[in-house]
Formats: structure tokens, sequence, C-alpha cells
């Protein structure tokens, strides 16, 4: 893993992805639950599911952590 490029997940996507893809919850609680609207929740999750494709895709380690 040490070899791998990383992308880098910040905690606001990661918590978007664990309510919604994990957890299961609609993206109105979603939103709700992190105290953001919901068109920046949407913003949220398209960008976490984006970092997490291309990982998968081009076979990179996805680090969690960092700010927006």
């Amino acid at each position: 893993m040490i070899e791998l490029e990383e992308i880098v997940l910040t905690r606001e996507e990661f918590e978007a992805i664990k309510l919604k893809d994990s957890l299961g919850l609609e993206q109105k609680k979603c939103a709700e639950k992190m105290e953001i609207s919901q068109p920046t929740f949407h913003r949220l999750i398209s960008s976490a599911r984006g970092k997490i494709g291309k990982a998968i895709v081009e076979g990179k380690a996805i680090r969690i952590g960092g700010e927006i």
C-alpha cells in the first residue's frame, strides 16, 4: 500500500458515504445528520463516489482525512 498513489477522501465525503451507502439513509436524512443542505450533500456524495470509483479502476489507495 505504501507504494500506491493515493486518492484522498475528505472526512465529510467519508461521512456522506457512510450515511448513504453503508447505513442506507435517505439523502434528506443524511443532509440533516450532517447539518448541511441537500445540494451540498449531493455534491459531497458525488465527489466521494467519483474518487472511490477512480481508485478502484486505477488501482490507487484510498486515504481518509483532510478537509474540503
